[in-house]
């Protein structure tokens, strides 16, 4: 499989303007086909991205895809199901937030890949900003290499007003240190996820993330 079938997509639009568990329901079979078609593509992808990362080759695709039921417990909002599908391909990882990896979001009109560190709990962010402190220039080369602007153009995350402790005004990678979040996002069109060839262009992008997981991942144990 090297697309996300139109029918998955439509499954997903028709989802968000039915979000009750009767239509589901009716509809179960539907979410079965996108279900079976999304973990082909996801186990097409694994084999990609571990050309060049070769700890992502032992996934399994079931255990990397995010169930599509929503847990209502502290949520105002109390639509039982997401409306898209999506995956986290990361390893050595008990957890999805604790260490970068190959993130993919299927959901019509706002699909996407991205990696990096999404709100990464405090001891993991610690290590992450003394790496940029101590290894400032290489972290820049890496998020100013022609394939990652092409792709992702600059790093995006929430940031601190202030400096975070420990680090002074003056310090030559004061703005990089105030992120509380490092992800490189790209952006895609519907019609590029239903094309063919988008599990080849998946794993393009995703090579041009490595290294920035990379560098984010380094000091973990």
């Amino acid at each position: 499989m090297d697309h996300i079938s139109s029918k998955t997509l439509q499954f997903l639009k028709e989802l968000k303007q039915n979000n009750y568990r009767e239509w589901f329901n009716e509809n179960k079979h539907r979410f079965e086909e996108a279900k079976s078609e999304f973990e082909a593509f996801i186990e097409g992808l694994i084999k990609s991205i571990s050309d060049f990362d070769k700890s992502i080759g032992s996934l399994n695709a079931k255990k990397a895809i995010f169930r599509i039921y929503r847990d209502t417990r502290f949520s105002k909002d109390k639509s039982p199901y997401k409306t898209n599908i999506g995956a986290h391909l990361v390893a050595h990882a008990s957890k999805v937030h604790d260490r970068a990896g190959y993130y993919i979001h299927i959901e019509p009109g706002n699909c996407f890949l991205a990696g990096g560190a999404y709100v990464p709990p405090s001891p993991w962010l610690n290590v992450i900003r003394e790496q940029i402190a101590q290894h400032g220039d290489e972290f820049r080369k890496i998020i100013n290499h022609p394939d990652f602007k092409k792709y992702f153009g600059s790093i995006e995350g929430e940031k601190l007003k202030t400096n975070p402790k420990g680090f002074p005004n003056d310090h030559p990678e004061i703005e990089l240190l105030r992120f509380k979040s490092f992800l490189a996002v790209h952006q895609l069109k519907d019609k590029q996820v239903t094309g063919p060839g988008f599990l080849e262009y998946a794993g393009q992008i995703f090579k041009a993330i490595h290294p920035f997981d990379s560098f984010l991942n380094r000091g973990l144990a």
